[in-house]
């Protein structure tokens, strides 16, 4: 009888909650506010799977402590950052650690905006509210382990839940028909969806990588995906969902060398004209202002966009 092996392997601590809090001289004060989850991984943990032997296993409480005292000792600029504060945490357990391999850290955040008042931001009042969920996360791998000296830096970014919705320029036209297509052409509709994004950067500098500007970088994605499907003609007239991501993401790869490739998930929530004609009333085609929103099933469309040299899968 053949003896099983282990194939991959990483275990570490999810859904540690963090808040860091910057309290400046004047008043002013920032919030930061983290799901993190940390996972380690590495030939010599093999042995705790298949023999019990947890010696060289870093206690998952231990890695909680590890965000703790990250949030606490290092400087704010580094912790208010998702990016930053995720390859910091990694980084310190690939170069604590000599048997650790990789470090992968996610960080998920839903922000806090800050209130405002008269047109003035309130120095420590925040509330939150019906906004996208930003994340990220960061794999930092050693090159040539047990050694630290050289290492990998992968780190993807996103966005979920951003909910978008138009109720004019939208069209789907001329695809495909056979014997099984019922759905007519429509030169115009609503539409809506619950925006899923996520772009990567990849180095072998840690300290180069964190010099990327994440916080614009995020603003600029969003602001891009906002702009295409609002106000880009190319995305409104006889074009698909297809056509909005891909104008997206080739917007975001022109805005920002740093990023290596974007991709969008983007269901189709459908909103269709309720028939009225049983009714005496029109509400089809031109005459639709009455709609019965279709939660189940939806569109489903996604594509990962890349730079030409990039090549594809």
């Amino acid at each position: 009888m053949e003896t099983s092996i282990v194939k991959s392997q990483a275990y570490g601590k999810d859904r540690v909650r963090v808040v860091r809090v910057v309290r400046h001289a004047d008043g002013w004060q920032e919030i930061a506010d983290y799901w993190v989850c940390c996972l380690l991984s590495g030939e010599q943990f093999e042995s705790s799977y298949t023999k019990g032997d947890n010696k060289l296993v870093v206690a998952t409480d231990s890695q909680k402590n590890t965000v703790y005292y990250l949030a606490k000792t290092l400087p704010a600029e580094k912790v208010m950052v998702p990016e930053v504060f995720a390859t910091e945490v990694a980084s310190f357990m690939v170069n604590k650690y000599s048997h650790v391999t990789t470090c992968h850290v996610k960080v998920t955040t839903k922000p806090w905006e800050r209130m405002k008042f008269d047109n003035k931001g309130h120095p420590h009042s925040f509330y939150r509210e019906g906004k996208e969920t930003r994340w990220t996360e960061a794999f930092v791998t050693k090159t040539n382990p047990p050694s630290a000296e050289k290492t990998t830096v992968l780190v993807n970014s996103g966005f979920y839940d951003l909910e978008v919705l138009k109720t004019t320029n939208s069209s789907f036209v001329d695809f495909w028909r056979d014997e099984l297509t019922t759905l007519p052409d429509m030169p115009d509709r609503m539409l809506s969806t619950k925006v899923l994004c996520q772009w990567k950067y990849v180095s072998d500098n840690l300290a180069q990588l964190q010099q990327q500007q994440f916080d614009s970088i995020y603003a600029g994605v969003k602001r891009n995906t906002l702009d295409v499907f609002a106000n880009d003609p190319r995305a409104w007239v006889h074009a698909s969902v297809q056509t909005a991501l891909y104008i997206m993401a080739d917007r975001t790869l022109n805005d920002f060398k740093g990023v290596d490739d974007v991709y969008y998930a983007l269901p189709n929530i459908h909103y269709f004209p309720f028939d009225l004609t049983k009714f005496g009333l029109k509400n089809l085609q031109n005459d639709a202002e009455v709609y019965m929103p279709i939660a189940d099933p939806s569109g489903f469309i996604t594509a990962t966009v890349s730079r030409p040299d990039k090549g594809k899968l």
